[in-house]
């Protein structure tokens, strides 16, 4: 297809057509990048999940993500913008498991699927272990201190939903009068955090399920 304005049929040396001497041909506009931006995303994702933020260096990143730094830059932004891409996506994928709890029909729902769905997603086979959205805070020191407040913020927004799901709850009379909706978010949330640690740890699938099926022994009635 010729450039727009050049006639097809125009004869060579014809100024403004390829192969006319002394004429230097654009580069085309909207030129594709060369590689899937959504694989890569995927794979600077999983990098973070296993090393955390610190721990993954530009160096890790690019190599697993098959691009340059300069690419990289151009398509996501820094290190930390990559980051913040990276968590947006471990919460529409891996981490999703969090809504689909909150639209459970009764309280003792949500908590059995919340926690069923920390213990499978910190498990994986083919993925890393543990919580994105925790081991990347573990070592977070100075450098990393304006990611740790987001993965902060990002925590709490998962307890808030649940201190809400669980008020809705109470008011409905699915939930004792005296519960407390707050210490019951908090109580999932860190039954769910410490069950992301202990699965980076090492410990099994059937292992975490007790530890999930314990807690809920514990649910109000």
């Amino acid at each position: 297809m010729a450039p727009a304005g050049t006639r097809q049929d125009a004869p060579p040396g014809t100024p403004g057509t390829p192969g006319t001497p002394g004429t230097q041909r654009k580069a085309p506009i909207g030129r594709p990048r060369g590689f899937d931006a959504d694989e890569a995303l995927e794979r600077a994702m999983r990098v973070f999940w296993e090393q955390g933020y610190e721990g993954a260096g530009l160096t890790d990143l690019t190599r697993a993500m098959g691009i340059t730094r300069t690419s990289m830059y151009a398509a996501f932004g820094n290190k930390e913008e990559l980051f913040h891409k990276a968590l947006r996506r471990y919460s529409e994928g891996p981490a999703s498991y969090v809504l689909r709890a909150l639209a459970e029909p009764t309280a003792r729902r949500v908590a059995e699927a919340f926690l069923g769905g920390a213990v499978r997603a910190t498990t994986q086979p083919d993925r890393p272990t543990g919580c994105l959205g925790v081991q990347a805070s573990l070592a977070a020191g100075g450098l990393g201190r304006t990611v740790r407040d987001a993965l902060a913020d990002w925590r709490n927004e998962g307890t808030a939903r649940l201190r809400e799901r669980f008020t809705r709850a109470r008011d409905e009379g699915d939930l004792p009068a005296d519960a407390d909706p707050a210490t019951l978010a908090r109580f999932l949330m860190t039954v769910g955090n410490g069950i992301a640690v202990q699965a980076a740890s090492g410990a099994s699938r059937e292992e975490l399920r007790l530890v999930a099926d314990t807690a809920l022994s514990a649910w109000p009635s």
